[in-house]
C-alpha cells in the first residue's frame, strides 16, 4: 500500500514515527504537505494536484491538520474521501473535533461527563451571572481557537474572572467559561483510542506552580491504568464524535472522569514515551484492516451486480 501522511513538517516526532512505522509494515510512506495541494473539482471527478503532479495511487491517508489551518486542511481530506482513498480520520469529524463549543455540545447529549461549561453572546455587566453559573471562582476562562494551552486563564477571584472576561470581550475574542476541578491538582488524563481501543493512556502533571497539564507547558507525562469508568468515558467520547483515532483528554473529578476535550490529531512523542507502546504501529495496523474491509466490500458487492458471475 502507499499510505499518504498530510503534515506540513516530515522532521516532527509524530509524522517520523508514523514514517518509520508504515515502513516497518512493508508499505510506502509518502508525506504531502496539505497546504500544497491543489483541489480540482470537475464533471470528470475530483483529484489533487500537488507539486505541479496530478496525485495518483494513494491507498489511504493519515491526516496530521494543525488547527491553524483547518478549513483547507479538512478539504484536502475530503477531496481524498471522494477520490475514494481511505482516511483514518474521517474530514468531518476533524471539524467536529476542532469547534470546542460543538465538540461539547455533542458531548454534552450524548451524556458525557465534563465541567460545567458557560458561552454567551456577551453584554456588557453580563460577567458576573456568566461566573455564578458555572460554579463562581476559581473558574477557567478559555479561547475557543486556543491550543496546547495557549489562551487558558485561571481567575482566582471573581474580580478577577470579570477582568479577564472583559478583557477578552473588548478584544470580540470567542470564550468559553468552565468550572474549576480542584481535586484534579494540576494533573489531567490523555488516553489514546485507535480503531474503538484505548491502546495507552498517560497522565500529565503541571509543573509547580502550573494548572496546565500540557506537555508544551513543562507538563510531566507518566503512564496510567484507567478505571474501567475512564476508559468507557474515552471510548464514547471519540465515539459521539466519529473519530477512529483520538487524543480524549479527561479529568479525574470526585464525580467522576469529566472530558475535557478530544483531539483529533493527538502528538505521538508524549504518549509512545510515557507508555512504552508503538501507538504509531497501532494505527498502521488500524489502516491495513480498513482497506482490507473496503477491497472485500468493493469484490463482494461486484460479485453480486456481475450476470456472468455463474
Amino acid at each position: 500500500m502507499k499510505i499518504a501522511i498530510l503534515s506540513r513538517n516530515p522532521h516532527l516526532f509524530s509524522t517520523k514515527r508514523l514514517i518509520e512505522a508504515i515502513r516497518a509494515a512493508g508499505h510506502e510512506a509518502l508525506v504531502v504537505d496539505h497546504s500544497l495541494c491543489d483541489l480540482i473539482i470537475e464533471q470528470e471527478g475530483p483529484y489533487i494536484i500537488y507539486r505541479g503532479e496530478k496525485l495518483e495511487g494513494v491507498d489511504a491517508i493519515i491526516p496530521r491538520i494543525g488547527a491553524s489551518i483547518t478549513f483547507y486542511g479538512t478539504a484536502v481530506v475530503r477531496q481524498f474521501e471522494l477520490m475514494g482513498v481511505f482516511s483514518a480520520v474521517d474530514s468531518q469529524a476533524i471539524v467536529r473535533s476542532r469547534d470546542k463549543l460543538r465538540s461539547l455540545q455533542i458531548l454534552s447529549k450524548a451524556g458525557l461527563g465534563m465541567p460545567k461549561t458557560a458561552f454567551t453572546n456577551f453584554s456588557k455587566g453580563g460577567e458576573k451571572a456568566l461566573i455564578e453559573r458555572v460554579g463562581g471562582a476559581p473558574l477557567i476562562i478559555k479561547l475557543l481557537e486556543g491550543t496546547q494551552g495557549l489562551g487558558v486563564v485561571l481567575a482566582e477571584t471573581k474580580k478577577a474572572g470579570q477582568s479577564v472576561i472583559e478583557a477578552f470581550h473588548g478584544l470580540k475574542a470567542r470564550i468559553i467559561v468552565q468550572e474549576f476541578i480542584k481535586e484534579a491538582k494540576g494533573a489531567d488524563i490523555r488516553a489514546f483510542v485507535v480503531n474503538g481501543k484505548v491502546v495507552g493512556a498517560m497522565k500529565r502533571q503541571g509543573a509547580e506552580g502550573e494548572f496546565r497539564s500540557n506537555l508544551h507547558r513543562g507538563g510531566i507525562a507518566t503512564v496510567i491504568k484507567l478505571s474501567k469508568e475512564e476508559k468507557a468515558a474515552a471510548l464514547s467520547a471519540a465515539k459521539a464524535l466519529g473519530l477512529d483515532i483520538a487524543g480524549v483528554d479527561m479529568l479525574q473529578s470526585d464525580r467522576g472522569p469529566l472530558i475535557l476535550e478530544v483531539n483529533s490529531s493527538p502528538g505521538l512523542e508524549g504518549i509512545e514515551e510515557a507508555t512504552g507502546v508503538n501507538i504509531a504501529g497501532e494505527i498502521v495496523k488500524f489502516i491495513e484492516e480498513s482497506v482490507e474491509k473496503k477491497i472485500t466490500k468493493k469484490k463482494s458487492k461486484n460479485e453480486q451486480t456481475d450476470p456472468d458471475r455463474h
